[in-house]
């Protein structure tokens, strides 16, 4: 484990084996518990409602479950706050485990596969190759750029 400080504010313990800082969570926003219940109030009422598309009878347990948090976060929000905490914890849980491997897959995916088509290719967009007979590396610019007496007052 490294120590360290984070904007000179208190120390932070940093570990060795991610690139990330994970113990973040009390950095989070949350979200009040009304907005919460509202929320969820909405989505059960969806379920609830979408069998109504297809012909079928609505779900009566979502409507249920939808009145219930609608009822909760207009009357009684702070009864909500172990349900909030519970869903910020599943979040922050999925995050660990689900950012990581998609991060992953998609290097696997795209990354991976462009750097070694452009290998057998023998291409070298970054013209990153030595050339040891170049006397310099810098590109010329084909038209020039803009006049140098342009850029003194950028901001």
């Amino acid at each position: 484990m490294l120590y360290g400080r984070q904007n000179g504010s208190r120390p932070v313990i940093m570990s060795t084996q991610f690139h990330e800082d994970l113990r973040r969570d009390e950095d989070v926003p949350r979200a009040s518990e009304r907005s919460f219940g509202i929320l969820f109030a909405i989505v059960f009422a969806i379920i609830a409602l979408w069998p109504l598309s297809s012909g079928d009878a609505p779900r009566g347990w979502a409507g249920v479950l939808a009145a219930g948090f609608a009822v909760l976060a207009a009357a009684r929000p702070q009864v909500l706050r172990p349900l909030n905490s519970a869903w910020l914890a599943l979040g922050g849980i999925l995050h660990r485990i689900v950012s990581p491997l998609m991060l992953g897959l998609i290097y696997i995916i795209a990354v991976v596969p462009t750097g070694f088509f452009l290998r057998v290719s023998g291409r070298d967009p970054l013209r990153l190759k030595l050339d040891r007979s170049a006397t310099t590396y810098w590109q010329q610019r084909d038209p020039p750029g803009p006049s140098p007496g342009s850029l003194t007052d950028q901001f």
